[in-house]
């Protein structure tokens, strides 16, 4: 093997592992939410550092949620037994309405109560007590076994 050869698979195998420590410092980073605001059965829960992967997201949700009904009472149900939680980034933090496309929550009396909508993960729980996740291709489901099937979106 050449110099040229074993430099090239050095620098190789270290890109591999930055990324790879990259990757496994944002899986492991704890979930920060920064706000709740509530509308009925629906409720906007805004984060920051959620996981990635679409099983990270229901993982943490399973794992979470006796933590979210505990203190910040979510999900709140409707009269039929249905909700909708929505986790939204908060990314650059609230702002005015303006002209673009954002999520303004009533809640606040302050023209600084919008965030640029950029959805993370869905749960909801239908009339017929089915609760699926909402992911940004598809949708999952838990089935009578507990696993979980997915629906893509096309």
């Amino acid at each position: 093997m050449t110099i040229k050869n074993k430099k090239i698979i050095s620098l190789s195998l270290l890109v591999i592992m930055v990324l790879l420590g990259y990757w496994l410092w944002l899986s492991l980073r704890s979930v920060e939410i920064v706000a709740v605001h509530q509308e009925g059965s629906h409720s906007s829960v805004l984060v920051k550092s959620f996981p990635l992967t679409d099983k990270g997201k229901i993982t943490w949700w399973l794992k979470n949620k006796e933590m979210l009904k505990n203190k910040y009472h979510i999900p709140t149900l409707d009269a039929d037994g249905a909700f909708t939680v929505v986790f939204w980034y908060f990314g650059d933090g609230y702002k005015e309405e303006g002209k673009y496309d954002r999520r303004c929550f009533e809640d606040m009396k302050t023209k600084v109560n919008c965030i640029d909508k950029d959805k993370a993960f869905t749960v909801w729980n239908s009339q017929s007590n089915i609760i699926s996740f909402g992911v940004n291709d598809g949708e999952y489901r838990m089935n009578d076994k507990g696993e979980m099937i997915k629906t893509e979106y096309h």
